[in-house]
């Protein structure tokens, strides 16, 4: 776009929705130069690796790579510390603390904001309500300063874009600003329809960690004994598998075609937390599995009456009621993929582009 641009990740150190964000931006932005606090080159993608990627002095320490969490209240500073001097356009891709970067007075920053610092706000408890000893002393005594700051820091954004509704009516509540919807992209192409038979099985993809409530489909499913297939790794693993009946299959580290083989083979996609938005919500839709889950969040932005079912109450009761009532629905699998190509890297790409042409 004829502007020297630099692009701030918070960290890099897997392959997630925000990443592939940052890699359709690099499409839009192909001689842009990456910020980054910390990085393991061996989980990103050679797109990413192929740009010239700064680093932080955090990016030294194999300490923080392994526990970053509990490093968060020095991210700040070290954010702050990058020189973005020479750069016309600066786009932060942010959940944690990438906006904060200091642009100088003639660059315009743009902040696409995945979620408003979770593990400072909503999701506090989630991440640390467990730490004891020191590194729970340490945490609170300054988490109160954490939120100051992400709150101040807010205001050297001149245009925020929020990945769904819910996220910006965060960014409203938390920053008391205003944004532009651009929902995340997803790869409508690579996840496509399989064959039209009913699946089997109901599927869930999901990082295992409290707030992600796998255990609610975990508990529900035993009850029904319907087969659920849980895709994911975290800490709550070792829980969960011992609350799990015989009908409940846990799976981790998928190449991404065996993941599109278990959508496309799936009876619906389920789902009982939170999300800022949900890719795998899309890409379920994408291979034309309809979608049950919990009624908050970025969901609402995704599914409807003619793709999926809501539900309202965040109990097992709710869930099982949800997937009963799938169980006497059909589905066009054709027009549910329909539903999910609005979220297409195309559509992506050209909102981001339209944006910034509209801001200049």
């Amino acid at each position: 776009m004829g502007k020297r641009t630099a692009i701030i990740h918070d960290w890099l150190n897997g392959m997630r929705g925000g990443e592939k964000v940052l890699e359709e931006l690099l499409d839009i932005f192909p001689d842009a130069d990456i910020f980054t606090l910390f990085l393991e080159e061996d989980k990103i993608s050679e797109k990413i690796r192929g740009h010239q990627i700064n680093t932080s002095s955090l990016n030294r320490s194999g300490m923080i790579k392994k526990r970053y969490r509990y490093f968060l209240p020095l991210f700040p500073k070290f954010i702050e510390d990058f020189d973005l001097g020479g750069y016309d356009l600066i786009i932060s891709s942010s959940h944690c603390v990438a906006k904060g970067v200091i642009p100088y007075p003639y660059s315009k920053h743009i902040s696409y904001i995945h979620s408003p610092m979770r593990y400072a706000w909503d999701q506090y408890y989630s991440y640390f309500g467990e730490l004891k000893g020191l590194r729970k002393t340490f945490i609170r005594s300054r988490i109160s300063e954490l939120r100051k700051w992400d709150v101040s820091s807010s205001e050297r954004v001149d245009h925020f874009i929020a990945n769904s509704n819910f996220v910006k009516e965060r960014i409203r509540r938390y920053y008391r600003r205003d944004s532009e919807v651009i929902h995340p992209p997803v790869d409508t192409d690579y996840f496509t329809v399989g064959n039209k038979k009913e699946g089997e099985h109901f599927l869930t993809v999901s990082a295992l960690v409290p707030y992600k409530r796998v255990d609610t489909l975990v508990k529900a499913f035993s009850r029904t004994g319907d087969k659920l297939i849980v895709v994911g790794k975290g800490p709550e693993e070792k829980r969960l598998k011992k609350l799990a009946g015989n009908n409940i299959e846990f799976r981790k580290d998928l190449a991404n075609e065996s993941l599109r083989e278990l959508y496309r083979n799936s009876r619906a996609f389920v789902y009982a937390g939170i999300e800022d938005f949900g890719i795998t919500f899309a890409e379920a839709h994408s291979c034309g599995i309809p979608v049950i889950s919990y009624n908050k969040g970025g969901v609402t932005d995704i599914v409807n009456s003619d793709n999926g079912i809501l539900y309202d109450s965040g109990e097992s009761t709710g869930l099982l009621d949800a997937v009963e009532e799938l169980k006497g629905k059909k589905f066009d699998r054709e027009k549910i993929r329909e539903s999910a190509l609005r979220f297409s890297s195309d559509n992506f790409r050209k909102k981001i582009t339209a944006f910034i042409k509209k801001i200049s």
